[in-house]
């Protein structure tokens, strides 16, 4: 094993945005079992130290791994395109224009089932994004676009913490 490998390499995976939860999480668990720093326990503290180091890198790589929009970025990332969501928040036309009539949306509901309905139209738009960074990384090969998709991601999830809580709200009774 090589604590400098892409995150893929070290959890024995495919490169690829496409990934079983259930692959991810054996292969992190069977990794984690061989580098917990309580396998070292009677190597010393110094083996410990190395094993720790080796826990924190593979508990990096999964939580990179299982969420999507890490997923991409990195895969971007790796190939070259780095989303760069500080610094290039230049997005499509049409893209800005849903953006803000979801946001108008949001706060002209008149209520609870305002709210649920657009929660269902940006969750939906949310899927087809995600399946396009599946076919943009995976078929494509096109990261640069790919990074564009996640970025547009970050500001669909950004919307739907909103939502979430106008919902929560709701819920509360306020």
């Amino acid at each position: 094993m090589n604590i400098d490998a892409d995150d893929f390499t070290l959890l024995g995976l495919p490169r690829q945005f496409a990934q079983e939860r259930a692959q991810l999480d054996s292969a992190w668990k069977a990794l984690q079992g061989q580098v917990h720093p309580d396998r070292f326990a009677a190597e010393g503290a110094a083996a410990q130290r190395v094993a720790m180091q080796w826990a924190v890198r593979v508990n990096e790589a999964y939580q990179r791994l299982k969420d999507p929009l890490k997923r991409a970025a990195y895969l971007c990332e790796l190939a070259g395109a780095p989303v760069q969501s500080e610094s290039n928040t230049a997005m499509p036309g049409n893209f800005l224009m849903q953006q803000m009539m979801w946001r108008e949306a949001l706060e002209d509901a008149a209520g609870q089932t305002d709210v649920e309905a657009l929660s269902d139209e940006v969750q939906t738009a949310r899927r087809e994004r995600l399946a396009r960074l599946a076919q943009l990384l995976d078929e494509a090969g096109d990261a640069a676009a790919a990074a564009q998709e996640v970025r547009a991601l970050m500001f669909i999830d950004r919307l739907l913490e909103e939502v979430d809580a106008r919902l929560e709200q709701y819920e509360d009774g306020v």
